[in-house]
């Protein structure tokens, strides 16, 4: 996943939040350690995509996350991901809890 982001690359992510991170996580590095702060925080992680559209380079993700922690418990939830992509490679990346804000967030971002 790091090799598929630029070094300018900004994620946004929930997991951050669980941390106790308020920046994005940012470059390959900061892709290595969001993965790091996932298997930190969480036992299980599954994402089950159901829906993918590309528009020139901004990708809509939505679907499902499955989560469990002893400490946070069980999360089966809607999820959305917008990313925006360079020449094929991730450049920013957030997470949305509610897909219908992602959806919002990638109309948001079509060129004028």
């Amino acid at each position: 996943m790091a090799a598929l982001c630029t070094e300018e690359m900004e994620l946004v992510a929930v997991t951050g939040k669980e941390v106790g991170r308020t920046e994005p996580y940012r470059g390959r590095e900061g892709m290595r350690q969001y993965l790091a702060d996932v298997e930190r925080v969480w036992e299980e992680l599954r994402v089950t995509p159901s829906t993918v559209q590309q528009d020139g380079e901004r990708l809509l993700v939505v679907g499902r996350v499955y989560v469990r922690s002893r400490e946070l418990g069980i999360r089966d939830l809607p999820a959305g991901w917008v990313w925006r992509l360079r020449d094929g490679r991730f450049v920013r990346g957030e997470v949305f809890a509610d897909p219908d804000d992602a959806r919002a967030r990638f109309v948001e971002l079509a060129p004028a």
